[in-house]
């Protein structure tokens, strides 16, 4: 049973470029370093790359018996000039594990995606061993080991790539900051049990729109659905009682995974009082290629 109101609206989603690996290290400590180190400033806005943490494992889960995590990486796809696309997502994942995980000690890295897509590390990220590095075989699969100051930092050869969707999202209209923050973390707590499917922006407080007066920085605020600018404004969308808007931005490895994202937030909030509404964004089909409309995810 649906205890709060589902607008008739639509998420806007559309394809990305994704890798999917796992983490491991020797401690907690290292492990989450490396993990929300490399998965963080999600900035796919401005052409660069997003990240997000999949799910934590223990070392029955990972392939040298430590504990781990599994991490998501996104990039821009243009099916028009794929190479582009590519080289671009190879450059901007090289710095994330470089300067997010191989710097962190006791780290390695395995792939976690199985696809006939497969970038090669060693270009970019194995060569970090200045010709030091070499190919070994761990449990069949092809590893580079990079010697550094700290032991050796190993990483897998070939890692999948696929492409997959971005952008799904979820909007919880609430009373206050207190509500939207609860509900907020019901959905990424919902969210973490969907295999496949990430948050990169955790709850996001800056909705944002296509339109902007500044076109050199990228998306804007959503002012019409700005709270604190419903008395300064004539056209707010912001309903009587609405005073705050978190939205919950989902990427999934398929179209499928996303919408059953989308489907755990909504139910997680049905009984957070003070959720007025559950909305979405879009911007009138313009940006992406899908439409997944809130009440097609409904029993």
């Amino acid at each position: 049973m649906m205890n709060v109101e589902i607008e008739d609206t639509y998420a806007e989603a559309f394809d990305g470029l994704f890798t999917r690996l796992i983490i491991t290290a020797k401690d907690q400590r290292r492990l989450k370093k490396a993990a929300y180190n490399s998965t963080a400033l999600p900035s796919v806005v401005i052409n660069r790359t997003e990240g997000g943490v999949e799910k934590w494992l223990n070392g029955k889960e990972t392939p040298d018996g430590r504990i781990g995590s599994i991490v998501q990486f996104w990039g821009k796809y243009d099916k028009n000039n794929l190479k582009k696309s590519l080289d671009q997502f190879y450059q901007e994942i090289s710095y994330r594990i470089r300067q997010g995980i191989l710097v962190v000690p006791t780290t390695a890295v395995f792939n976690a995606y199985d696809s006939q897509y497969k970038i090669d590390t060693m270009d970019k990220i194995g060569h970090c061993g200045d010709g030091y590095e070499k190919e070994t075989l761990f449990k069949d699969q092809l590893m580079i080991k990079i010697p550094l100051m700290m032991g050796d930092f190993t990483i897998e050869r070939y890692i999948g790539y696929g492409i997959g969707v971005m952008g799904g999202n979820v909007w919880f209209l609430c009373e206050s900051d207190d509500v939207a923050l609860e509900a907020g973390d019901k959905a990424i707590k919902a969210i973490e049990k969907i295999e496949g499917a990430i948050t990169p922006f955790d709850i996001c407080s800056a909705g944002s729109k296509p339109e902007t007066k500044y076109p050199e920085i990228g998306p804007t605020t959503n002012h019409l659905y700005c709270p604190t600018l419903k008395p300064y404004i004539a056209d707010s969308k912001v309903p009587e009682s609405v005073g705050s808007i978190p939205e919950i931005v989902i990427n999934g490895i398929t179209l499928e995974i996303a919408k059953s994202a989308m489907k755990a937030a909504i139910f997680s909030v049905q009984e957070v009082k003070g959720v007025l509404k559950i909305s979405a964004g879009n911007y009138g089909g313009k940006l992406g290629n899908y439409k997944i409309y809130l009440k097609e995810l409904l029993p």
